[in-house]
């Protein structure tokens, strides 16, 4: 009989033994971005929300024989209701559709899977807002489209500034979309997320229709992040900084934040 003792080892020590271990943070963020990106563009409902709606407000209000008080030329309404829509459909990506998406995600167990994973929890709200950039980018791009189609011409200048607020603008909303989501059950951000957005799309018009409203009114509006979000837009693509507008979006995006990652909830 062999003495198995004796027997010489014929691999390497350590040849068969498992070393796992997490894959790098660039990579777990790279894959939940692509993963959130494609849910988003699969989603109907939320083309619906993000692009149609945006799209066809800007297209009849530029067109359409009615008195808007901007214009009686195409190209100068473009040039009006151009802003207005990217904060509309800023908010709607970024706020309603994130929201929404993230509150059903909750309910049917998918952010409780991710939760067990080694991504951590500003990983998955990084994943989500940068799927939501990438969109809110896309969409500037056909809406700026649409707009120059009609004549609207902002300078090179203005469109950098134009770039910077969108950016900012997407961090508040999708800040305070994943608040939203993250905290309260899928039928209650269903209708607070809708109708949030219907309030948000008021307060817009308002900073819109400036000279139709009291100051105090205007600058009450100009407090909330969709009427600081259409002020700072107009003004930037008309190659101007509104400072105010700015400082405004960037408090409701660190506070959102914040809340955001304090208290998001995987069930």
């Amino acid at each position: 009989m062999t003495d198995q003792t004796t027997t010489p080892n014929r691999f390497p020590a350590g040849t068969f033994a498992p070393a796992p271990s997490p894959a790098p943070l660039t990579a777990m963020l790279a894959a939940q971005t692509r993963m959130e990106l494609t849910l988003l563009l699969r989603n109907g409902e939320q083309l619906l929300l993000t692009m149609f709606i945006p799209i066809t407000l800007l297209i009849g209000l530029s067109i359409l024989p009615i008195d808007t008080g901007s214009g009686d030329t195409p190209a100068a309404r473009a040039t009006t209701f151009v802003p207005a829509i990217l904060a509309v459909a800023i908010m709607s990506t970024a706020f309603t559709g994130q929201a929404i998406a993230v509150g059903f995600d909750r309910r049917y167990g998918a952010l409780k899977r991710l939760g067990a994973t080694p991504i951590p929890r500003w990983g998955i709200i990084a994943g989500k807002s940068s799927a939501v950039a990438i969109v809110v980018a896309l969409q500037a791009v056909i809406i700026g489209g649409i707009g120059a189609a009609f004549g609207w011409r902002p300078s090179v200048g203005g469109l950098a500034l134009g770039a910077v607020v969108i950016v900012l603008g997407t961090v508040a909303f999708a800040a305070l979309g994943l608040l939203l989501g993250g905290t309260m059950k899928a039928e209650v951000v269903l209708a607070l997320g809708n109708l949030i957005w219907f309030v948000l799309l008021g307060v817009s018009s308002l900073v819109v229709f400036d000279e139709h409203v009291p100051a105090a009114v205007h600058w009450a509006a100009r407090c909330t992040p969709s009427g600081a979000l259409t002020e700072s837009l107009t003004q930037a693509l008309a190659g101007s900084v509104d400072l105010f507008g700015i400082g405004v979006l960037a408090a409701w995006a660190v506070v959102g934040g914040a809340l955001a990652v304090r208290w998001f909830r995987f069930e």
